[in-house]
């Protein structure tokens, strides 16, 4: 067997020792670590032994020659003065990958073409027929890596990355590469785990790669053995009888599937676990690895009594506003923990540091790893001193439960006085307001507005979601507290609603200035439309501090939906013309909706078109309020019903200049008035805190109180707003019994 000075595997960062020691079992002796993997000196059956069987390593290249080149030229002739007849014929096909770090040689792609030329060039002037290119499974693969001290021509073994196993038919949202989650693996000793018959639970396993790789090595099974293809396959000088040689002694090598430890995943998605089963199924392992479609946070499944290893890849989310709703379920995961693994051991693999630290544990080793270039560390715990585990009981007939028998376990959560207080109003609020809300025709209502001072939330029910805004806490009070009781809450909110965790959108509310409470949050552009008597409307729960719907107007659009037959409306500061639809569904004769927002206006727009109103009788104008004010005064327009809900404070860009609705009302109102007809009405609102309407400076208006009317049953607890009829007149109506 002919010895090849240098070979070179690489690794993802952070785990090259792991490599070194995967080398030292190949047989290799002699070799050096590098970031990012290791270079040695062997023989070419040893770098088809780590073909085969490394778990950690990325690729493994041949060392063909080195150089130095100062220009592409440079380039083209150290490429030149390789026998490429030596690898490859003139008929074969070939790849090419080029990674530059060099300061002349700086154009990846550029080179790429240069170094594909030489090798063409020098078979068409020997043979004058050329190889062509082929990117998925090339005879041979080569590898170039150019710096400005030294660069290097490779001949890639592996042909595709060793991550790649053979076994991966689907993969959900972000699967883990195969190399990853051994490293993970390893990092927990789970080999000595494993021989010692500890089971592996793994209650967020996606696509099952962690589940996978964990059978794959108490098996001693090779991670390659189910691979099709090796970039050594076409190559010239590959020894098909030594390469056969190391796979039947991989196939010797391991061990029974009957001598298994339990390995168990669940998964919130079904989906999720339809590509688990399917990967597991191409892995050889069906029906050696339980699966359970369920809420793993809230269910268990059935579990040895033995203590093992809970390891998980919970997901740690790089989209705005991500991080803060994923905190409740990394609460949830630790109260879990805490109280049903008592002795177990346990490991967390994630990005942010503030979604381990909402855990609630104290990790006794973290490692530092890298998903692709992402920075992330693996968080071990003891959990020792818990509570014992109520729910984890199994018999040795349950421990053959598959997905297709999901045996269930619902877990026990000890909750504080204060927590139990909350969770008691929460199930008084929704036993009168569902039944109400059901009578209304009403899929989204208000359930709870701080009603207790130490669960400071808004919480409104949109169907089958709810939306929860936190009111930012005082200084003075200990963020770690405030956060473990916000995430009781959400537990408790999600238990109460019956919702999974993922269907409760979670804010902070806090004192705002200008517009920022229609500022977008978020980029998620996820709609849905919810309904209101008998009408829809358009809500995003997800972009805006606020939804697209104030749930608190609901009876104010109501009575102008009662007011409006046959009238003129104007909606101004109109937000996204909700109540101009309501205007429509009363029979308005036109409905005119201003707002200095495009993004609101073509909400406003949608909304009316959703309910099939006429576009003909619809105007919608973008404009400063205060401004159209005063041209449609200029110009002798006339409204018969104006409805007027300003913001409580602005000093938008977009606006002349700042408005207070305590100090500016009065202007405002006198203004909007004078395109009031002699015969119609203003119905003005406002959410402003301790807000005082001052009558004697509109004395020359009749004025009548309607916030008794337009607060609605689930507003009742703590009215949102203030509502008044200003007039030129009296008004015939009684009000009493019109909102009947």
């Amino acid at each position: 067997m002919n010895l090849y000075n240098h070979f070179f595997i690489t690794c993802p960062k952070g785990v090259e020792d792991l490599l070194a020691q995967e080398c030292t079992a190949a047989g290799v002796t002699e070799f050096t670590t590098a970031v990012g993997g290791i270079e040695f000196q062997g023989h070419i059956e040893q770098a088809y032994r780590l073909c085969l069987w490394s778990r950690i390593g990325s690729r493994v290249l041949l060392r063909l020659t080195d150089f130095q080149a100062d220009d592409y030229d440079a380039l083209y002739a150290a490429v030149m003065t390789v026998d490429w007849s030596q690898h490859m014929d003139a008929a074969s096909c070939f790849a090419v990958d080029c990674f530059t770090a060099h300061t002349e040689i700086n154009n990846g792609h550029f080179a790429t073409l240069r170094i594909k030329d030489a090798i063409v060039d020098q078979f068409i002037e020997r043979t004058g027929v050329r190889p062509y290119i082929e990117r998925e499974t090339p005879d041979i693969r080569i590898n170039v890596y150019l710096g400005k001290q030294f660069s290097a021509i490779y001949l890639d073994l592996s042909g595709q990355p060793l991550h790649i196993r053979g076994y991966r038919q689907a993969g959900g949202e972000a699967p883990l590469k195969e190399n990853l989650a051994a490293a993970i693996l390893l990092r927990c000793k789970w080999p000595a785990l494993s021989a010692a018959d500890r089971t592996l639970y793994n209650p967020m396993c996606g696509s099952a790669s962690l589940l996978i790789e964990a059978a794959y090595i108490a098996l001693n099974r090779a991670p390659g053995i189910l691979r099709k293809y090796y970039g050594f396959y076409g190559w010239k000088q590959h020894s098909p009888e030594c390469w056969q040689t190391i796979l039947e002694q991989a196939r010797i090598a391991e061990h029974s599937l009957e001598t298994l430890p339990v390995l168990v995943g669940c998964d919130l998605s079904p989906s999720a676990i339809a590509f688990a089963e399917r990967n597991i199924r191409a892995a050889g392992l069906k029906n050696y690895i339980q699966l359970y479609a369920i809420d793993s946070l809230k269910t268990l499944p059935v579990l040895p009594p033995e203590p093992g290893l809970v390891l998980t890849n919970p997901p740690y989310g790089k989209r705005l506003g991500d991080i803060r709703e994923l905190k409740s379920l990394y609460y949830r995961l630790g109260h879990m923990l805490k109280h049903q693994f008592s002795g177990w051991q346990a490991a967390v693999f994630t990005s942010e540091d503030a979604l381990a630290k909402t855990i609630g544990l104290r990790a006794h080793h973290k490692n530092t790893l890298y998903n692709g270039a992402l920075k992330c560390t693996l968080y071990q715990y003891h959990l020792h001193g818990m509570k014992q585990p109520s729910a984890v009981v199994a018999t040795a007939e349950d421990t053959a439960v598959t997905s297709q028998q999901a045996v269930q376990i619902t877990t026990t959560v000890s909750r504080s006085e204060n927590a139990t207080m909350f969770e008691n109003r929460l199930r008084k609020n929704i036993k009168h307001l569902a039944k109400w809300a059901r009578r209304q025709k009403l899929s989204c209502y208000r359930l709870y507005d701080a009603d207790l001072p130490q669960y400071a939330l808004a919480i409104d029910v949109y169907g089958k979601q709810a939306h929860v805004q936190e009111y930012k806490a005082p200084a003075e009070i200990d963020s770690s507290k405030a956060e473990q009781r916000l995430q009781e809450a959400l537990e408790i909110i999600a238990d109460v609603l019956s919702l999974p965790m993922h269907a409760i959108v979670l804010k902070t509310r806090q004192k705002q200035s200008g517009n920022q409470q229609y500022l977008r949050q978020d980029e998620t552009g996820r709609t849905r439309i919810v309904d209101e008597h008998g009408l829809k409307f358009v809500i995003n729960l997800h972009d805006y501090l606020d939804t697209g719907l104030f749930l608190d107007h609901r009876s104010t659009r109501q009575l102008v939906r009662k007011i409006s037959i046959d009238k003129s409306f104007l909606n101004l500061f109109a937000y996204t013309g909700a109540v101009s639809v309501a205007a429509a569904a009363g029979g308005a004769r036109s409905t005119t909706t201003v707002d200095m927002s495009n993004t609101y206006l073509d909400w406003a727009k949608d909304n009316m078109a959703l309910n099939d109103f006429s576009s003909s009788t619809n105007r919608f104008e973008r404009a400063d309020c205060r401004q159209w004010l005063w041209d449609a005064w200029k110009a002798r327009r006339s409204f018969q019903l104006v409805f007027l809900d300003p913001p409580t404070f602005s000093n938008s860009k977009k606006m002349q200049s700042s408005f207070d609705v305590s100090r500016d009302h009065v202007e405002l109102i006198q203004h909007t008035m004078r395109v009031v007809d002699d015969e119609g009405m203003l119905i003005f609102s406002t959410n402003a805190r301790n807000f005082r309407l001052n009558a004697d400076a509109l004395a020359e208006y009749q004025i009548e109180d309607l916030t008794g009317l337009t607060t609605s049953e689930d507003y009742r607890r703590k009215p949102a707003h203030r509502c008044w009829c200003i007039s030129w007149q009296a008004v015939t109506y009684h009000w009493s019994e019109l909102m009947r």
